[in-house]
């Protein structure tokens, strides 16, 4: 295997750079997609890809893709990446370190000019934190949005997508052609924080992601009667929020019920109208849930929608459950985590096998590709929080980690003969 390291420097003045956009006074960083702070990021991207000889090229969706001049795309090439858009007031790494170190990677590569059975392409996702909808940008190459489909979608401030993307500079029509075929890529790697306490906990410096859990969400309203505060009996109200305080309580234990690695959260409530001295008459939430089995995954969705009816029902009032899209739980294909062990164990790190609770563009990378991930520790665990971070020591080992393992994909030293997730799923 060609021994090469990324440059730590580098890699560190971008990630610092990058984090200086969006800052929140809160601390936190805050770059919703197709917002005025992701944009700025993408200037910044884009200028550093310019800056290396790089060209980049941007579908409908505001992907990116990242390739060095004599890349003809051909043969199929391995691809790395994450995303950077964030969520509300978060950390600095999350999607961050992937997305840059993929980076640095194909900059390096370039410029020792090492001969590649493959190009290694680096990629940025749009909208995996999912402001519109889960995973969006490699959705979108999944299996693309048809023009109804993205005129459907929304954001967390009720803004359309479509109004953003017009916004932001993106055409609709192209918004539409951003599918991409199963097998024409080679392999896909992806570098994340763990997001997690197991990883540092157990003194481990490089996670081989055996699988990545099952997403799902859902918009849900309670919609009663605004009347006066004081002058409405309390047994004479239709309080929408009451009878989400209701849901909401019910949701653990129905979750426990269907499965003991089930998760769910509402992030979100707000009620209309927002008074003081009114009884709320509609209170919406948002959804999150997760679980790495599909079947118990739809499950919970039944369950939860028939809970929020029920409670409804009981209090007089009408539920309505607007479902976000599914994104399936996924096994990550074994040569390429057997890849990514083997470069673990030539840079002398140690390494354990972990699932992902977290969501990931990976999962959709995965039905177009041999796809894996690698996890660096995460500092008391935390993430989606300013106080989100990783030791510069567990960057560059990640960083380096990936690097020998695109390399070892790319100059088929590790060679990849399994299909994408599709053709295993039939």
């Amino acid at each position: 295997m060609v021994t090469l390291r990324i440059n730590a420097e580098r890699l560190r003045a971008d990630i610092e750079a990058l984090a200086s956009i969006g800052r929140s006074p809160a601390g936190g960083i805050s770059r919703t997609s197709f917002g005025p702070a992701d944009a700025l990021a993408r200037e910044w991207y884009l200028a550093r890809c310019a800056e290396a000889g790089l060209t980049v090229d941007v579908d409908g969706l505001g992907n990116m893709v990242v390739r060095a001049p004599s890349d003809t795309g051909r043969p199929a090439p391995v691809c790395s990446g994450s995303h950077i858009d964030t969520v509300p007031n978060g950390g600095r790494l999350d999607g961050a370190l992937g997305s840059l170190a993929a980076l640095e990677a194909l900059r390096r590569i370039s410029e020792t000019g090492i001969e590649l059975a493959h190009p290694v392409r680096a990629l940025v996702f749009s909208d995996e934190e999912g402001n519109y909808g889960h995973l969006l940008g490699s959705a979108g190459l999944r299996h693309g949005y048809g023009r109804k489909q993205l005129e459907e979608l929304s954001g967390r401030d009720g803004d359309r997508l479509v109004d953003a993307l017009v916004a932001a500079g993106y055409d609709l029509d192209e918004a539409t052609r951003t599918r991409v075929e199963a097998g024409s890529i080679h392999a896909f790697v992806e570098l994340h924080i763990e997001q997690g306490p197991i990883m540092e906990e157990r003194g481990t410096e490089i996670g081989v992601v055996t699988s990545i859990v099952g997403l799902a969400g859902a918009r849900v309203e309670f919609i009663g009667s605004a009347d006066h505060a004081g002058t409405t009996p309390l047994t004479r109200r239709k309080d929408a929020l009451l009878a989400a305080s209701e849901f909401l309580q019910l949701l653990p234990g129905i979750a426990h019920d269907i499965s003991e690695a089930a998760v769910v959260t509402c992030g979100m409530i707000s009620v209309d109208p927002a008074s003081q001295n009114v009884v709320p008459g509609v209170a919406h939430l948002t959804l999150d849930f997760r679980d790495p089995d599909w079947d118990r995954l739809q499950q919970l969705a039944a369950a939860f929608e028939q809970a929020a009816r029920d409670v409804a029902r009981r209090r007089g009032l009408h539920a309505s459950w607007r479902p976000d899209s599914m994104v399936e739980p996924v096994p990550l294909h074994p040569e390429v985590r057997a890849a990514i062990a083997a470069a673990a164990d030539g840079l002398g790190l140690s390494r354990m096998d972990i699932p992902s609770g977290a969501g990931h563009d990976s999962q959709n990378m995965a039905w177009l590709a041999p796809t894996a991930m690698i996890f660096v520790p995460s500092i008391n665990g935390k993430s989606h929080c300013p106080e989100e971070d990783t030791s510069w020591h567990d960057i560059e080992n990640g960083a380096n980690a990936l690097l020998a393992t695109l390399l070892a994909l790319a100059t088929e030293e590790a060679p990849v003969t399994g299909p994408p997730l599709v053709a295993i799923a039939g």
